[in-house]
């Protein structure tokens, strides 16, 4: 768990999803919103993906 809560890649999406928060409470309810949460949803799962590979990676050379 912890390797994923340090990654920069899973922070750096985390903190993304607090513009996307932000943008669902202050603006527009519209296509671009639902947009907005599809991309930050798989930029988070890519992030965490990476982790998983790097990780598994590392245990596979050692």
């Amino acid at each position: 768990m912890r390797k994923y809560l340090f990654s920069g890649a899973v922070i750096s999406s985390l903190l993304s999803g607090i513009g996307v928060v932000r943008a669902t409470a202050s603006g527009p309810r519209d296509w671009r919103l639902l947009l907005m949460w599809v991309a930050w949803g798989a930029s988070l799962a890519i992030a965490i993906g990476t982790v998983a590979e790097e990780y598994a990676l590392e245990e596979i050379e050692d």
